[in-house]
């Protein structure tokens, strides 16, 4: 049974910070690329970052990019998501995803977890 399960979303105030993480089982962890991807009530599944499977590298979404901070520890099979700074519009569903392509569209991503709940308040 290959799994994603994501966890640490939870309630904070505008300008305070969550971290998130999602393990991985049943797969080869290192072989993909990782991704978070978010989505809000009403809205499209939006791309937020994604980092490569061989050199590290990181891709954000503009509205994240310099508040947010992807990371994966391949001994322990975990993507992380270091958010700072938090808005109201991060608000969202938080999901990992794992994908053989480095891609930012939630089309080439072909295994994905249940999501965790991000509310942020003011």
């Amino acid at each position: 049974q290959a799994q994603l399960v994501e966890s640490g979303g939870g309630s904070v105030q505008t300008g305070g910070s969550l971290r998130l993480s999602c393990v991985a089982s049943g797969r080869t962890f290192r072989n993909y690329n990782m991704g978070w991807f978010r989505q809000a009530p009403g809205k499209e599944r939006e791309f937020v970052c994604a980092i490569n499977r061989s050199d590290g590298s990181t891709n954000y979404a503009a509205s994240v990019k310099a508040r947010f901070t992807i990371s994966r520890d391949n001994a322990k099979n975990t993507v992380y998501l270091q958010m700072n700074s938090l808005k109201p519009e991060d608000t969202a569903v938080y999901y990992c995803a794992a994908s053989q392509a480095w891609a930012v569209v939630p089309t080439l991503y072909g295994w994905w977890g249940q999501g965790t709940q991000v509310t942020v308040s003011s």
